[in-house]
Order: structure tokens, then sequence, then C-alpha cells
């Protein structure tokens, strides 16, 4: 039988000192491992695609169609060994060397793997420090701009019966570079109900322009799953600051206070899609729920209810048919639209005029193909809105946004997104704070764990000086995504209630808040001029001034107030401060 070549990313494993470890206690070490294959290392090669090749009593052969895959694989299972291991004493902790390589291999009839491709990562294993990982340069270039660790160039290296040198990096899981400081904080504590994370799904199409596929399909889960009232759901923006990194569950779960982290990725070839998902336990780390999914992608919407279904179920296993059915909602009857609603968000929501410039191109084509999408016209209103209070007040802007936003509103009722953004421009544009009110409360019946529509709230609440309940709106859009881009906007309205309330001390620790979340945003810098002045300090509100006019410099503070429908005794105030700041009216 002629032999049948091909190109394969092989990872190989053993255990460091596996003898010595067997021979002081070969029961429980054997009990481990078995422990260890069933609850992290079997679920983690599933996830990421691999295929057993061979099984040694102490190692593994493994083979995957993407060296990326490998590279994952090995850092969440050499990340997860960090957790298992923490407090065991040296002699009884297992740890692994794994070793990859990216070549030529050769498959015998029964799916066995012979050749240099194997050899050599099976040489890099052996070379691999305790809990590290050592890679060729093959392997390396695929991955080196894929996945964000900090490689070492260990240079050329003879391996044992490999004819040629072969140049070796090595990574060791525990040096991925530090995230920002605003996770160095306590741990959250859980909620009083099931808790859930959706961690970014993994691109593995190869096609960074299919990112957006990717992201949407994430949105469409956190907004199936928010919808079921029992369940605790983080905001997709405080999970999407994960996003390109190599995570530790237990970690996230710390970070962001929940029970359960969801994860995955997504494979979009041709007219074909295919979808992993695992549902992990932050607290042991164990696998509640692992599957696979194939599908052709005019089925992709079928395809998210029922992940969100099998999530769902996997959490309360006794839930009422009923709830599980809550998650499905409507739907855009085009794909194509949906697809121009996904790659204009970014623009959308970054709150620059000429972003939103941008994004209503895109937009106004998705609402030629399906005039009734809700989420497009919400998505306009804010656009319209941005361009009318950052670019110079114009009047068809303004009407503009009412104008979309009113459209949400007739064609987005199962839609809190779409209400949440209607909600918001007719609050601030339209000045009706109660059809505004109307609109949120709607969206929080749809999706009581969307953090945006607090957080929506909370602007509306604080510039109409309904100090008390914007502070509670805006610190429960904070509890609900810890991380999210919008959160200065929430430090904004606490800025402005305590402003109100007199408590000028409490003002200015939120205003740097804001300021310290968006730094690139003119009203942080406003607020923050406003409340140093407020407590004395004015030769600090005349130094955050400058920049306002830097970021903004149209800014006239009279006009600003004219453009939102602000509380008069509340504009009053800050226009004397802002006086005092030495900003002009």
């Amino acid at each position: 039988m002629a032999e049948t070549r091909k190109l394969a990313a092989i990872l190989a494993a053993d255990v460091v000192g596996y003898s010595k470890l067997a021979g002081s206690d070969e029961e429980r070490t054997l009990a481990r491992l078995r422990a260890l294959r069933s609850d992290l290392i079997d679920p983690t090669i599933a996830v990421h695609n691999g295929r057993v090749v061979k099984r040694t009593g102490d190692g593994v052969l493994i083979e995957f169609r993407s060296v990326v895959d490998a590279m994952r694989c090995a850092i969440e299972v050499q990340n997860g060994m960090v957790e298992r291991n923490a407090g065991l004493p040296p002699e009884r902790r297992i740890e692994f060397r794994i070793g990859i390589h990216l070549g030529d291999v050769v498959e015998e009839s029964d799916g066995d793997l012979m050749g240099d491709g194997v050899n050599i990562a099976a040489r890099l294993e052996g070379i691999a420090d305790p809990a590290g990982i050592c890679l060729s340069e093959d392997a390396y270039r695929q991955v080196r701009d894929k996945v964000e660790m900090d490689f070492g160039d260990l240079g050329d290296r003879e391996l044992k019966n490999i004819a040629r040198p072969v140049r070796v990096y090595q990574v060791r899981p525990s040096t991925q570079r530090a995230r920002p400081d605003i996770r160095q904080s306590a741990a959250l504590p859980l909620p009083d109900k099931p808790s859930i994370a959706v961690l970014p799904f993994q691109n593995m199409s190869g096609d960074p322009a299919q990112d957006y596929f990717c992201d949407g399909m994430v949105d469409d889960i956190i907004t199936g799953l928010s919808r079921i009232r029992w369940l605790f759901v983080i905001a997709r923006n405080s999970t999407f600051t994960y996003k390109g990194r190599a995570v530790d569950v237990k970690q996230v779960g710390r970070e962001l206070g929940v029970r359960y982290v969801l994860e995955g990725s997504v494979r979009k070839l041709a007219d074909r899609v295919r979808i992993t998902g695992q549902l992990i336990d932050a607290a042991t780390g164990a696998h509640v729920w692992a599957e696979r999914y194939d599908r052709k992608s005019d089925d992709i919407f079928a395809l998210q209810d029922e992940i969100a279904l099998s999530v769902v179920g996997a959490i309360e296993p006794n839930l009422r048919r009923a709830e599980v059915e809550r998650v499905n909602r409507k739907r855009p009857d085009s794909l194509d639209a949906y697809d121009l609603v996904l790659r204009a968000h970014p623009d959308v929501f970054s709150g620059m005029p000429d972003r939103a410039t941008k994004a209503l191109a895109l937009l106004d084509r998705a609402l030629a193909l399906d005039p009734a999408y809700a989420m497009a016209h919400g998505s306009a209103a804010m656009c319209h809105h941005n361009r009318f209070l950052r670019a110079g007040l114009h009047e068809e802007d303004r009407a503009a946004s009412i104008r979309h936003a009113q459209q949400a509103l007739a064609y987005g009722q199962d839609d809190a997104l779409a209400l949440t953004l209607a909600g918001f421009c007719i609050g601030m544009d339209a000045h009706d704070r109660a059809a505004a009110f109307t609109a949120f409360e709607a969206a929080l019946a749809v999706s009581p764990s969307t953090a945006l529509t607090y957080v929506c709230g909370s602007v509306i609440l604080s510039w109409g000086g309904e100090a008390e309940r914007a502070i509670e709106w805006g610190e429960r859009g904070l509890r609900l995504s810890p991380f999210d881009p919008w959160a200065f906007a929430a430090f904004g309205s606490l800025m402005l209630g305590h402003f109100y309330r007199g408590r000028y001390d409490e003002a200015v620790s939120a205003a740097y808040k804001a300021v310290q979340s968006n730094p690139a945003h003119s009203i942080n810098h406003v607020l923050l001029a406003a409340a140093l002045a407020k407590v004395g300090r004015i030769e600090e509100a005349k130094a955050a001034a400058p920049r306002v006019l830097e970021l903004h410099p149209a800014f006239r503070y009279g006009r600003q107030f004219s453009g939102v429908d602000s509380e008069p005794a509340l504009a009053a105030s800050l226009s004397e401060a802002l006086r005092a700041a030495g900003l002009t009216e």
C-alpha cells in the first residue's frame, strides 16, 4: 500500500519525572492522571480540534490541522496545570513538557503517524522546561502574530537523530504579558443566581476579515442568554477585553464575578461553518459541557439558538422548557443586512462624528435591504446623535436621530439593544424622558442583564437631576459589565449625581475614573474640571480645561448644555464651575 504523506501540526507531551512520581505513590499518580485526562486534557484537545494519535503511560502524541490550535491547546493545558498544582508540595506535582512542530508526516493505514515531523516534536518536548513549551521555527512563524505570548529564542539546537539543527523557541504560559492594572483588583463576589461570561470565540478561518462574523456569533449568544431572567450575564464589552489572549478560566471567573465561562471557536469555510463550545465551572476548572456543530452558513441563526439552549440546559438541568424558549428572538430577514450592521458597530459605538458618518454608509445599505431592521435603525439613531452633539448641533442630525429611534421602537420590541439605543436618543435629542424610560423598561423586560440599558438610563437621569436614581443605575451598569468601554458614561453619571447633591469630593473621584476609563472623550474632562473647581482646586481645574479644547475645539459649555435635556439648577452650577476653570460659555 502506498504511503500517505501530509503536512500536520504535531504536539508531543509527557509527564516530568513520571517514574519517580509513580514509584512513590503509583495508585495516586495514576488516579490523578486519569482525572486530568477526563476533565482537562481530553476536553481541551477536542475543543481545539485535535486528534490523539497515540498514548503512552505518561505521554501523548496529538495531531492538529492548525499550529495555532496546537499552541492554544498547549497553553490552556499548562495554565490548567498551574492551577491544579497550586498548594501541592513539589514532589506531588504533575507537570508536563510539550513540544510542537509543523512538518511533513507519513500516515499509516491505522492512523498512526511517522517521520521527521513526529520525531522533531518529540525531541522538542524532551528539551522543554517543566511546565514549558518548545516549538520549532516552522511552528513559531505560524503562531507569533496570532498568540499573544512572550517567546524566547533558544537559537539553533542539535536534536537527537535529526539531521540538521532546528531553530527552537520556548514559552512558559506563566510569563504571558500582564493585563492592565484594572484587572488587579480583588475578586468580585458571585451573584445570588447562576452567572456566566461568554468569551470571544476564536476565528479559525485564517481570514481576519471574518472576525466580525465570530464577534456577531458571540453577541447573539450573549443576547439570547441575557433574555433568561434567572441568569446573570456579563456584557460583551467586558468579556471582549480578553480577545486574542490565552486566558485562565479561573482567573476570568474571579475578575468578572461569574460561576461559569463559555468559550469556543468558529471556523467558516466557503458555505459551511464549524462551531465548538465548552462551558467551564470557573471555580473548579471542570468542563460542564462541550459540543461541536457543523452546519451550512444559511443555518447560522438556528445554530446559535441551539448553542444557547444547550448551555442553559447544562447550567440548570430541571429548567422548564418554557424558560428555554425565551432564548429565541426575532432575526433580520436578510443575512446581508446582518453582516452590514455587524461591520458598522465598531464605528457606531466610537462616539466620534467622523466614524459615525462611516458607519451610516453601511447602515443605510442594511436598511435598504431590510427597512424593518430595528438594530440598524437604533444604530443609525446613535450615529446621528453623536454627530448632532459633537459636530455642531445641526438640526438635521437631531431630526434623523429621533426618526430612526422611533423606527427602532416600532420594529424592535424584542431587541433589547435596539430599544436601549432608541430610548437614549429619544431622551437626549427629543428631550422626552418618559418615552426614553418606557423604552429602557421594555429593553430590561427582554434582557435584564443588558448593562448598556442601565448606563444609558443613568446618563439621562443624571442630566435630568435625578441624582440618586442616576447613581443606582450607573452602579448597576458597572456591576453587569465591570470593564465596559462605556464605563466612562456610567462614571460621568455618578459624578453628576454627586455634584448635584453637593458631594463634591465623591464627584471628583468619579470624574477621575471617567477620564481614566476614556481619556479621549472631551466630556469626561469637562466633568473633571467642574468637580475640581467646586472643591477649590482651581489650578488643577484650569489644567484640565485645555484638554477639553484639544479634543473638542468648538466646545462652549452653554451651547453644549442646550443640546441635552439638563436640569436648570445643575446646568447653572456646572456653568459656574466651568467659568472658574477658564472655559468659555
